[in-house]
């Protein structure tokens, strides 16, 4: 009885100081590529309890203390970096206020909250001479932007990953596959001409035919996690700045959500065949994913009753070539919204959940 009541006070010391931790970052601006603040302060914050830490770029990283190189290595992930506040905000995004049973402020639900989980897991096994695995922790850079400063950058420089815990909010559920992404950038080629007269070759016209191509065609393989191949057309310009010109040149940018089924390259060819626009992949990096139904974190999920899913939102999960599993107190549709929250009850939960998924592995 007095061991139960010694680990449940751990659990809430653990608690308190991942609300601390994380009001200060919700109050440090962190914007993608602009988080040197909070690297230091996630660098202090381990200071503080003793904890070496390192530090590449803007990204922070640390091993438990009894890390042996002939052990596997567990690999916990969440980002620090943050989108910029939209315009719809009706209190201060950079004020961490408690509410309702709520914590406001921007990066509070993405992904703030299973990035001091995370800490907190990480903290919980450090001093354990007796793990199975090691167990190394990143705070990483760049995610929101899926930029190459970030966990993709740091990656080379850890000692080998067997899987990972990706930290993403998905209510503490499992996302076992998620959707990949790719950007394409699309340019139709016409004439210029007097917008009075019947004369060039309204390149404007031909990318309405593309894009109502890209609105409607349904690609044949549907996969039962993650669904249909989804494509979204979200911006559209042309060169003119004057009324009466017809356009020589206009262009578009497709959203592609791919799931597992597909490569890119397969995607490509065949969006090649019905459309007359020219078209240019930003990157081909971020690919689907996926860890098997039967790897052991999956199954000590399934043993905590979770439910798993496939997502269809991309992370830093897409940019590690070992299985990793996406998990994290929060809702992912609170992300990128307005007046952003996650529940402090989610917290908690997040802490004991992931404490519990690792020690069914160790």
């Amino acid at each position: 009885m007095q061991e139960q009541v010694l680990q449940t006070k751990t659990t809430t010391d653990l608690y308190k100081d991942s609300i601390t931790l994380l009001s200060q970052l919700i109050e440090t601006s962190s914007f993608s590529k602009e988080e040197q603040v909070t690297a230091y302060i996630i660098e202090e914050y381990f200071a503080d309890k003793n904890i070496p830490t390192h530090r590449y770029l803007n990204n922070v990283w640390v091993k438990n203390k009894f890390y042996d190189p002939s052990k596997p290595t567990i690999l916990l992930n969440s980002h620090h970096d943050t989108v910029k506040p939209n315009k719809a905000y009706t209190i201060d995004p950079f004020s961490a206020t408690q509410q309702d049973g709520k914590l406001f402020g921007l990066g509070s639900n993405d992904a703030g909250g299973a990035l001091v989980s995370l800490i907190a897991t990480f903290i919980n096994f450090y001093e354990r001479d007796d793990l199975n695995y090691n167990l190394l922790f990143a705070a990483s850079a760049e995610e929101e932007i899926s930029g190459s400063n970030g966990i993709e950058a740091l990656l080379p420089t850890l000692p080998p990953i067997e899987f990972g815990i990706v930290g993403e909010p998905t209510l503490m559920n499992l996302a076992v596959a998620e959707k990949g992404l790719m950007v394409l950038d699309c340019t139709n080629i016409g004439k210029a001409g007097h917008a009075a007269r019947e004369e060039g070759e309204n390149a404007l016209y031909h990318s309405l035919k593309d894009i109502e191509w890209f609105k409607t065609y349904q690609f044949e393989k549907v996969s039962p996690l993650l669904g249909p191949v989804k494509m979204s057309v979200t911006s559209i310009e042309t060169e003119n700045k004057a009324h009466n010109v017809v356009p020589s040149q206009c262009k578009f940018v497709v959203d592609v959500r791919v799931n597992e089924l597909y490569t890119f390259e397969e995607i490509i060819e065949e969006i090649k065949k019905h459309v007359k626009c020219e078209i240019k992949p930003r990157s081909l990096r971020m690919r689907s994913s996926s860890i098997p139904l039967d790897h052991s974190l999956v199954k000590s999920g399934l043993k905590l009753e979770r439910s798993y899913y496939g997502s269809p939102t991309t992370s830093d999960k897409a940019l590690m070539n070992f299985p990793t599993l996406k998990m994290g107190p929060g809702d992912s549709a609170r992300s990128h919204t307005a007046d952003e929250f996650i529940y402090l009850h989610e917290i908690e939960e997040g802490i004991e959940l992931y404490i519990k998924l690792i020690e069914e592995i160790m």
